[in-house]
This record gives structure tokens, sequence and C-alpha cells, in this order.
């Protein structure tokens, strides 16, 4: 399967405003060693690095991009 992964600045750009609007963030990124993709379990923070659940092996997100899943709540 493959997924969309974009540079990380231009993510930083994108969710300032979803966050400051009252959304969640998690920061998605594909493993460059195994293929897996991972979900960070911190909301609303942007790293540059993360750890494979699946292979253990670490992926320096900076160079491969990412993306981000975006959790909203509804008010009535």
């Amino acid at each position: 399967m493959s997924y969309n992964n974009y540079p990380l600045e231009q993510i930083a750009a994108e969710v300032g405003d979803k966050i400051k609007n009252g959304g969640n963030i998690y920061q998605k990124f594909t493993c460059a060693h195994c293929g897996s993709r991972q979900t960070m379990d911190v909301p609303n923070v942007l790293y540059t690095s993360g750890k494979c659940e699946e292979c253990g092996k670490i992926t320096d997100v900076k160079k491969t991009g990412c993306n981000y899943m975006l959790v909203l709540s509804r008010h009535e």
C-alpha cells in the first residue's frame, strides 16, 4: 500500500490553525525500513523522527516526510 507523505515543514504550516480551532492532530509516518504505517500517540506534537512499533528502527521524518490524522469533536 502506498501512503502520502509530505515535507514536515508543509505539515507544520497546515496543522497550526486546525489545532487553534479545537482539532487534535496525530502525526503519521511510514517506516523507512519495513514500510509499516505508524501513528504517534501524543496529539498536537510534530516529531522529526519516529520509532517503528513493528521493526523497532528509527525513521528520519524530516527526511522522509509525514502526514497527520485530524480528530474533531462535535459539540451540540
